[in-house]
């Protein structure tokens, strides 16, 4: 039997390097490389094809929810399992949304992880124990339904360029980053300030953490 092809996406080399250690050790796994940013982890899912990418939330440059998000529109065949330190319920309907078939806390068993990675690759979503399946099935009666929100008039670039506003990249950094020109940058700035009603770069940084595309650790 061919064994689960795994992406890790995660920024802490620490966790990254014993995340690896950890799937290795069990029968039928193999972590084909590693990402350290939600940017490298498209790119790298792209050319390798894995069958499940475990993907952290809290990444510079690239957040893991945007990034699943780009990724199941690019390559849908590949499975996301969210690895994070939040056992938030509020992220379930977003990483549902996004694409994301399984979320697992940082501080759960290693047994957990590999339940997860197994069941999302037969098919299921796996969520872990302390988040209420209630969330999933509000989430499912509501979808068909659901007004767009702020983030949701959003488009990946803009979003993209959210992100980076509120990390604090100057506007220059982040054409280089995005390899367009600066003034394609002030555009999307000049979307998101209408778009979300801001009328500065800290009401800017406010909605990018609300809508958890940076953290505060």
């Amino acid at each position: 039997m061919r064994p689960i092809r795994i992406l890790l996406a995660e920024d802490h080399t620490l966790v990254r390097k014993g995340l690896r250690s950890l799937l290795e050790g069990e029968d039928g796994l193999v972590v084909v490389d590693e990402a350290v940013d939600g940017r490298e982890a498209v790119e790298k899912a792209g050319k390798l094809q894995p069958d499940i990418v475990l993907m952290d939330i809290a990444m510079p440059g690239l957040n893991g929810l945007e990034a699943t998000r780009q990724l199941r529109q690019r390559h849908p065949k590949v499975q996301v399992v969210i690895l994070t330190m939040y056992a938030d319920e509020e992220y379930i309907p977003q990483l549902l949304e996004a694409g994301a078939r399984g979320y697992v806390v940082k501080q759960a068993a290693p047994e957990e992880l590999i339940a997860a990675v197994r069941a999302v690759h037969q098919g299921g979503i796996f969520l872990t124990p302390s988040v209420s399946r209630t969330v999933v099935q509000e989430y499912l009666q509501q979808a068909a339904s659901m007004t767009r929100s702020g983030q949701d008039l959003l488009t990946p670039r803009e979003r993209e360029v959210l992100q980076l506003i509120a990390e604090g990249h100057p506007p220059r950094q982040i054409a280089q980053l995005l390899c367009i020109s600066v003034k394609t940058v002030e555009a999307h700035r000049a979307n998101l300030m209408r778009k979300l009603a801001a009328t500065s770069t800290a009401e800017l940084t406010r909605h990018a953490i609300r809508r958890k595309l940076i953290s505060l650790d």
